[in-house]
């Protein structure tokens, strides 16, 4: 049974950024999983509308749902970032089956109504004491109890917990920005 992972980086998530957040999960995975990275679109502001117009005029759009159904796996992930969740629930919205697709959006833009439907879709933000990520609260207001909350630790400041859904070696010493949340990258695959 093969597993493939579709990860969506978030607002200036580089090419770098995402080599290294794959390279990490698939040091985490057995053989049978394979992991595929984007980085965010150059140009594109990190509002939904720009990220997922920007990745769509670049071509990347059509790329990522012909190669996740070229993919054949049984079991497919599909798993966006902050700002780069518009882009993974737009992904996961043209394809024409959801059967084997988990669509996971981490402290980010939150799926719709129809992809909230779907049993297997997660939301996740997280929390360290009474420290909260970037969107936990908005995304606590809009899902209630359907958020999953990742319990972090050594990360109090906002962008730790916001990196750390993420990369589990975040912590405050580690990420100070956007450029350092993807220091010393373990990938969080807590969702799997």
């Amino acid at each position: 049974m093969s597993t493939c992972i579709f990860y969506f980086g978030g607002y200036q998530a580089s090419i770098g950024d995402a080599a290294r957040w794959q390279g990490s999960a698939a040091e985490q995975t057995a053989d049978d999983v394979f992991v595929f990275t984007y980085a965010w679109p150059a140009g594109a502001n990190p509002d939904a509308e720009s990220a997922v117009a920007t990745f769509k005029a670049a071509g990347t759009l059509a790329r990522a749902v012909a190669q996740i159904g070229a993919s054949g796996a049984d079991r497919i992930y599909i798993v966006g970032h902050s700002s780069g969740c518009a882009i993974a629930n737009a992904v996961d919205r043209r394809l024409p089956s959801h059967e084997a697709v988990t669509l996971v959006a981490l402290d980010g833009f939150a799926p719709d109504r129809d992809q909230l439907a779907r049993p297997a879709t997660q939301v996740w933000a997280a929390v360290c004491g009474k420290a909260v990520s970037l969107n936990h609260d908005t995304l606590k207001k809009r899902l209630g109890g359907r958020l999953q909350v990742y319990q972090a630790t050594g990360c109090n400041t906002m962008w730790a917990l916001h990196y750390a859904v993420v990369n589990a070696a975040a912590s405050d010493a580690t990420v100070k920005n956007k450029a350092s949340g993807y220091a010393n990258c373990r990938a969080n695959l807590m969702w799997m």
